[in-house]
């Protein structure tokens, strides 16, 4: 028994997930050059449950208490992934990896033909852990202009631009 499991998030949710990705970023105070995203804003409550409604979000419970989530955003054939947190408390339990498994399948079940994101290339529990998980780094972002913009809106909200990189998953 895991102690923990997963669901489609629920509207009531979003307002518990600005908290665990607040918890989540204080890890980045560890990571040499990175310490400024602990104090960045997580994504509004308000902006979690405009992606919520979009039916694509999944939520980690452990005894009641939502303790992990899976953020995305639809863009045509691609699920995009905003945002994967796990409360610091439950990390290192397979909580992030099974959120990722449980998106494809949805993702494949609905349609979507890819998952996609952008992340930090160099933090052990970023690219690396999402290629362990059959991702694969754009090497073209120009030819991939959503994921291009998404990326230079990072650098503009102060992301160091060659420690980003943007990563897809094909679904078929």
């Amino acid at each position: 028994m895991t102690g923990w499991s997963i669901r489609l998030a629920k509207p009531e949710d979003a307002e518990h997930l600005p908290a665990i990705e607040r918890a989540a970023g204080r890890l980045f105070l560890e990571v040499e050059g990175l310490s400024r995203i602990a104090s960045m804003d997580p994504i509004p409550a308000d902006a979690q449950h405009a992606m919520i409604r979009k039916g694509h979000c999944l939520v980690a419970e452990s005894d009641g208490r939502i303790v992990g989530f899976l953020s995305t955003q639809p863009h045509r054939r691609e699920l995009h992934i905003r945002e994967l947190s796990v409360h610091p408390d439950m990390q290192g339990q397979g909580i992030g990896a099974v959120l990722l498994r449980a998106i494809g399948v949805d993702a494949l079940n609905s349609g979507f033909a890819a998952l996609t994101l952008t992340t930090f290339t160099d933090v052990a529990w970023n690219a690396p852990f999402y290629a362990r998980l059959g991702f694969e780094t754009v090497e073209d972002v120009d030819a991939h202009p959503r994921l291009k913009a998404d990326i230079e809106q990072e650098v503009a909200l102060g992301l160091p631009r060659e420690r980003r990189c943007a990563m897809i998953r094909f679904l078929s």
